[in-house]
């Protein structure tokens, strides 16, 4: 009896959310690598059988109190950590039900010692597209699928305007509700990374976003 509140997930989830009475909450690790994958497997690109390896970088707040006050007192760590190596995150399985893949994903998140940002990489082999696509044509899929999304910005395929000197900036997203959608790569191989603030459309962001669609308020009401 549950609605997912991510009202970019499909063409009649506002109006699922509108109707709901319960509404979850996506975690932020999910939001983003559903976000990425979503439109590849509607399309019929990636096979649902597929199984998608991800890892994904956050900031520590992401953690909640206990790693906040860590990384914030004297005995902090300054490098990134990698967690959840058992490999049974707690997003596995909104990752996998809200893609429409019929497997979970091999997914590895990461802590770095910043306060807030998030970007999940997925791992794409062309071999196992269900036809032959090129990174441009990926982008295309994904660019079409959120077409006049607000919230949603699929980035050009072009390392020049996507990168800065050939980095991508994990918190350019901080204090946004956005959420920005690369791909990289080449015919043989591509990631596709979705970028956005953890605290923000992936967490109270997200929040704002499903209670304004609830509400039949202005979707954008407290977010821009």
């Amino acid at each position: 009896a549950w609605t997912f509140g991510l009202p970019e997930l499909g063409p009649e989830q506002r109006a699922k959310i509108r109707a709901s009475k319960r509404i979850a909450n996506p975690g932020c690790h999910a939001s983003a690598f559903i976000l990425a994958l979503k439109p590849l497997v509607a399309s019929g690109l990636v096979a649902v059988d597929s199984q998608i390896a991800a890892n994904s970088i956050t900031g520590y707040s992401g953690g909640g109190k206990s790693m906040i006050a860590h990384y914030e007192s004297p005995a902090r760590i300054d490098a990134p950590r990698p967690y959840s190596l058992g490999l049974a995150h707690k997003h596995l399985p909104e990752m996998q039900a809200y893609t429409g893949l019929t497997m979970a994903p091999i997914f590895q998140p990461i802590v770095g010692p910043f306060y807030k940002g998030l970007a999940v990489t997925a791992y794409l082999q062309p071999q196992q597209f269900t036809r032959q696509a090129s990174p441009a044509d990926v982008q295309k899929i994904i660019a079409d699928y959120y077409a006049g999304e607000r919230f949603i910005n699929v980035l050009p395929v072009d390392l020049a305007t996507t990168t800065e000197g050939g980095f991508y900036n994990v918190e350019a997203n901080n204090d946004t509700n956005r959420v920005d959608i690369a791909v990289f790569g080449n015919d043989e191989r591509m990631l596709v990374v979705a970028r956005l603030d953890n605290l923000g459309k992936g967490a109270s962001g997200a929040a704002v976003q499903a209670m304004n669609v609830h509400l039949g308020v202005e979707e954008t009401l407290g977010l821009i």
